[in-house]
C-alpha cells in the first residue's frame, strides 16, 4: 500500500512540474493557455540544463522555489488536503501547515522532475464558460513507448490571475491522496502531531 501511495504521489508531482515558470506578466492568461506554454518552457528548460539532468537537487530547488510557488494556492490545497480538520486549526497553525505542506511537495517535485526527458503534453479542448472563475484544464502526457497519462488540474481564478489548487493524474487527486494520512495524524495527537510530522519529514531527502 505504502509502495501504491508513492508512485501516485511520484506522479502527481511530475504532473505538478507542467506549472513551473510562468512570469507575472501573464497574470490574465486563459487558464488552458497558461498551463499549455508553462508546460512547454519548463520542458525545454529540463532538456536545456545540465545541473537539472543531472539530478543537482540545489539547482532543482532553486528553479521550483522561484518559478512554482506563486502559481499555486498552497493555502487552499491545503485545506483541502485537511478537509473538515481544517477548522480546528487555529489561524497560525493553518499558516504553519500550509508551509510544511508546501515544503513537502517542493521536495516531492525535487524528486519527480529529473524524471521528465522527451514527454510532450497535450491539452485537451476546456469546457467551460468566459465568465468562469472555477475550471479543470485537461491535459496528456505522452511518453515515448509508454500508455500516455491524463493529467488534470483544477484552477481557479483571483485577484492576481489563475492558481492551481489540485492535480489530479488518473483520477487521483493530489490533496485527497494525502487526507488520510493527515486524518490519521491529527486523530492521535491533535493539529501540532501533523504539523510535526510534516516537519520531520521535510528535513529528509528529496521525495521520501
Amino acid at each position: 500500500m505504502n509502495r501504491m501511495l508513492a508512485i501516485v504521489r511520484r506522479a502527481l508531482a511530475v504532473g505538478a512540474c507542467a506549472l513551473l515558470a510562468a512570469a507575472p506578466a501573464f497574470a490574465q492568461e486563459a487558464p488552458d493557455a497558461l498551463v499549455k506554454r508553462v508546460s512547454q518552457e519548463v520542458l525545454e528548460i529540463i532538456k536545456a540544463d545540465p545541473k537539472v539532468q543531472a539530478g543537482d537537487q540545489a539547482r532543482i530547488r532553486e528553479v521550483i522555489e522561484s518559478k512554482l510557488i506563486q502559481h499555486f494556492d498552497f493555502l487552499r490545497m491545503t485545506a483541502l488536503a485537511m478537509g473538515r480538520n481544517w477548522a480546528k486549526a487555529t489561524p497560525e497553525q493553518q499558516k504553519r501547515l500550509a508551509d510544511e505542506f508546501r515544503s513537502l511537495l517542493v521536495r516531492t517535485y525535487s524528486g519527480a522532475l529529473v524524471q521528465y526527458r522527451n514527454q510532450t503534453i497535450e491539452l485537451k479542448p476546456m469546457r467551460a464558460e468566459a465568465t468562469a472563475t472555477d475550471v479543470t484544464v485537461r491535459t496528456e502526457v505522452v511518453r515515448p513507448g509508454q500508455s500516455p497519462v491524463q493529467i488534470d488540474y483544477g484552477m481557479a481564478k483571483g485577484a492576481d490571475g489563475w492558481k492551481a489548487y489540485d492535480v489530479i493524474v488518473g483520477g487521483v487527486s493530489l490533496v485527497t491522496n494525502y487526507r488520510d494520512e493527515f486524518n490519521e495524524q491529527i486523530r492521535q495527537g491533535g493539529v501540532d502531531a501533523l504539523i510535526n510530522a510534516l516537519a520531520a519529514r521535510n528535513k529528509g531527502g528529496p521525495g521520501k
